[in-house]
């Protein structure tokens, strides 16, 4: 080679190899409860608890390459890492008393994501070791919100996930009394990305209809069915794996419009 165009040559190789290094994933971080929750994390997942599904559980396949230019406003990177730190039970309170919030504040980086849904533990004014008012819950988004934003990430609130009740000719009412709009609050307050996804539950799962989202999205079934459920199943508050997807579904839709 022509010694002339050997610097020329090299540039264009750096230029080119470093063109090709692939970007950081961004983290997209998953704070919240059971509704939010990966199982299979857990030990013994197939036999113990098995078909139950949080919405998290199913929300990294919508982070595929082909798909991130619908939410390249959000999301300027080639990847998503989607990381759920959800764990069932919990409240706004609880989860940072028991350290889990401190554990992502400490994995976060610049541009990375933290969705946030809490609730249905915050409102179970029957169980005091969870219960949070509503001026505690406001507070403690407040806190998650205003950390996040310390370390260069974008916090998104969520309103909780409506339960399957109650229903009233053909349609789902809101079951979480003023805690979603004490999440809008916030997100107002703020400035904070809000996604109201109690309202696109309730419309959603009545669209579906209630027989069908009873059978085929809660945790609703017969005996016999699953190791973990020798008795069968009544729970219209945690989801199967259709379910799941449907909610995580609304996440994804949701995000392409913030």
């Amino acid at each position: 080679m022509n010694t002339i165009f050997k610097p020329l040559f090299l540039i264009v190789a750096i230029a080119l190899f470093a063109f090709q290094v692939p970007q950081k994933p961004v983290q997209l971080f998953l704070i919240g409860d059971s509704t939010v929750a990966d199982y299979t994390l857990d030990s013994g997942y197939l036999e113990k608890k098995f078909p139950l599904n949080g919405w998290g559980q199913v929300f990294q396949p919508f982070f595929k390459r082909d798909s991130l230019s619908l939410v390249k406003k959000l999301i300027k990177a080639d990847s998503v890492l989607v990381i759920d730190k959800a764990r069932g039970g919990r409240s706004t309170r609880t989860f940072f008393e028991e350290g889990r919030w401190a554990e992502v504040y400490k994995a976060l980086k610049k541009n990375d994501i933290v969705m946030m849904q809490f609730g249905h533990n915050d409102a179970a004014v029957d169980k005091p070791e969870r219960y949070v008012n509503i001026t505690g819950y406001k507070e403690y988004l407040r806190l998650y919100v205003n950390q996040t934003r310390e370390k260069g990430a974008i916090p998104i609130l969520i309103t909780p996930v409506n339960r399957n009740y109650p229903w009233k000719e053909g349609k789902l009412s809101n079951v979480h009394g003023e805690y979603p709009n004490a999440v809008k609050a916030v997100a107002k307050e703020l400035n904070v990305q809000l996604i109201d996804l109690t309202q696109l539950s309730i419309d959603a799962f009545t669209a579906k209809g209630q027989a069908e989202v009873t059978s085929k999205y809660f945790m609703n079934f017969e005996k016999g069915l699953y190791p973990g459920y020798p008795d069968g199943q009544k729970d219209n508050t945690h989801f199967q794996k259709e379910g799941a997807i449907a909610v995580a579904q609304l996440v994804f839709n949701a995000m392409k419009k913030l």
